[in-house]
């Protein structure tokens, strides 16, 4: 009798403890809550950014109007509106506090539910995210495909003067433009290719890809015979005009001392550009002219 007894108010204790437990447990088998904030973001001017979530009711028995959608971010919670985007998504636009770049964030879905007739409060949430604000990133490239020494800029946002553009592991010669913009031109590698594009090199960050195509120079005249100090003119044409920006023929030679001469850039509309070439000190080399023809033109140089 002593047994039975202790066995009724242990069975007792149970069901309460049951009781409780079924009052404050957490939701995660009533509501479905996914995250639609994508882990970085674009810098904006405003600093303000939106940060977005499903919560997806997985019972009917949730009471109608209960149910609130909570960000916690810092310690501190602010109540999400329902989107437009979607039934059952939740947005709130949170101001981001100057000098940082990266939040914490969790969401709290409380309601109420009732089951044979006893209402009870609930509550589910989800683990600790993150959001970081990216103020330097790659929108797009203007054109995706173009000529050796064409000249295209890359849209984006956050460059410096110091940024470089390569194609694959080769440089291009890059001209700083704004911080939206960079230019560059397409370096003198192999044509009827395509290439990854990169700001800062194989371990930067990837712009890309673009289609390096072929094309013909001819030069006159083929060969140079100078003496020191004397100017002769040097012909480059092209078989079409010249796109937006000029077209650059990255020149070389073998024999820097032997050969003075400027930047050959064909104008934008034009086919064809003249500069002058002066002997340096004696000597015998080429000059060199890659990404063209057959890979390369040279125009044999002598300085005596």
């Amino acid at each position: 009798m002593h047994n039975s007894r202790i066995s009724h108010a242990r069975r007792f204790f149970l069901l309460l403890g049951a009781a409780f437990g079924l009052l404050f447990l957490t939701g995660c088998d009533e509501v479905k809550i996914n995250d639609l904030t994508p882990s970085s973001l674009a810098e904006n001017p405003s600093q303000i950014y939106t940060v977005s979530v499903r919560v997806t009711p997985k019972t009917s028995a949730i009471v109608p109007g209960t149910l609130v959608t909570r960000l916690i971010i810092d310690g501190k919670n602010f109540e999400m509106e329902p989107s437009s985007l979607g039934q059952d998504i939740y947005e709130y636009d949170f101001p981001l506090p100057p000098g940082r770049s990266q939040i914490a964030y969790y969401f709290l879905v409380t309601y109420q539910i009732e089951n044979n007739g006893v209402v009870a409060a609930r509550e589910a949430y989800t683990g600790v995210r993150s959001l970081g604000v990216v103020g330097r990133y790659v929108l797009s490239l203007e054109v995706n495909r173009a000529p050796v020494g064409a000249k295209v800029s890359v849209l984006g946002r956050g460059f410096t003067t110091n940024d470089i553009v390569y194609f694959d592991d080769t440089p291009a010669r890059t001209v700083y433009e704004s911080p939206n913009s960079l230019g560059f031109f397409v370096p003198p590698v192999a044509p009827n290719k395509t290439y990854r594009v990169s700001l800062g090199g194989a371990a930067g960050s990837p712009v890309g890809t673009f289609r390096v195509d072929g094309g013909s120079v001819s030069v006159s005249p083929a060969s140079l015979t100078l003496r020191p100090r004397e100017t002769q003119s040097l012909t480059f044409t092209i078989p079409n005009v010249a796109p937006a920006g000029g077209l650059l023929l990255d020149v070389t030679t073998d024999v820097p001392e032997s050969v003075i001469m400027s930047e050959v850039l064909v104008p934008a509309g034009q086919t064809t550009v003249t500069v002058n070439i002066q002997g340096g000190r004696p000597g015998t080399g080429s000059l060199f002219l890659k990404g063209y023809g057959s890979g390369e033109v040279t125009v044999p140089v002598t300085v005596k």
